[in-house]
């Protein structure tokens, strides 16, 4: 398995993305971001989250029998290392989502659970695969947020009140499924598993890097293999941050914040 990756911080913030590959495995985590108004009940943050989940899930998943074990193990080692300094159940704790691909033997097996996006060409059709679940809850508050005025005091306090519907829906039926610290949120993950001679090549976006996509719909995903493919993934995220700047107040393209952290990892298996 051959990969390259590229990961942009959103200016002026630490970059809450993370991702590790070997033995097979690649991952890649998009921590959950929070309004400065707002005050996460853990003493890490979320950087520190990401990079211990991380870590401890490419370790899971290289022995691990489903990568739905591998990630609720790394959930419940994670939590334990800080539930005794930190109110690792508290709504408001770190979160991120997940996009794993774990080539095994004759098999590319895939999980995907929140809004990384995964990107996987099979014979001549390329797959795009999310967990949208995120954008069916808290609407009400999404569209105020979205109408306020970029950059001013009434959106900021939107934000925040957006962030703490959302949470308040965390990790339950009804609602939408991240890795924090319940094990159970592996069990509704997306998962699959293809021959490994049927796929060509994959890419595992954070929503930030999928933002030419999805966002911005200026290209589709075969279009993104392509760019990842002859121009590289640092090339993909340089595309994302020239859109986002043609459009700072966020008219033409609606979305939570101008800039997002952006991670690409590009993969043949």
């Amino acid at each position: 398995m051959r990969v390259d990756a590229f990961s942009s911080g959103r200016p002026g913030r630490d970059n809450e993305d993370f991702a590790i590959w070997g033995e097979g495995v690649a991952v890649l985590l998009d921590g959950a971001g929070m309004p400065d108004a707002l005050h996460p009940p853990c003493i890490h943050g979320v950087s520190w989250f990401t990079k211990a989940l991380g870590t401890a899930l490419r370790s899971a998943a290289s022995s691990s029998e489903t990568l739905q074990d591998a990630l609720a193990m790394a959930i419940t080692h994670t939590a334990d290392l800080h539930r005794g300094t930190c109110a690792v159940d508290d709504a408001l704790s770190p979160s991120a989502t997940v996009a794993v691909l774990r080539v095994r033997g004759d098999s590319v097996e895939w999980l995907v659970l929140g809004d990384c996006t995964l990107l996987l060409e099979r014979g001549h059709a390329v797959e795009v695969i999310s967990d949208d679940r995120l954008a069916s809850v808290a609407q009400e508050n999404r569209a105020a947020m979205n109408a306020a005025p970029s950059g001013s005091a009434e959106r900021r306090e939107l934000h925040s009140l957006l962030v703490q519907a959302e949470r308040a829906l965390r990790n339950r039926p009804g609602g939408y499924w991240v890795a924090a610290a319940d094990s159970r949120a592996a069990e509704a993950a997306l998962s699959g598993v293809y021959p490994r001679e049927d796929v060509a090549r994959a890419a595992l976006l954070t929503d930030g890097a999928a933002r030419l996509t999805d966002t911005f719909a200026l290209t589709d995903g075969a279009g993104c293999l392509d760019i990842l493919k002859d121009e590289g993934p640092e090339s993909l995220i340089r595309r994302v941050r020239e859109v986002e700047l043609t459009d700072a107040l966020m008219t033409r393209w609606p979305r939570s914040k101008p800039h997002d952290d952006a991670t690409a990892v590009y993969i043949r298996p």
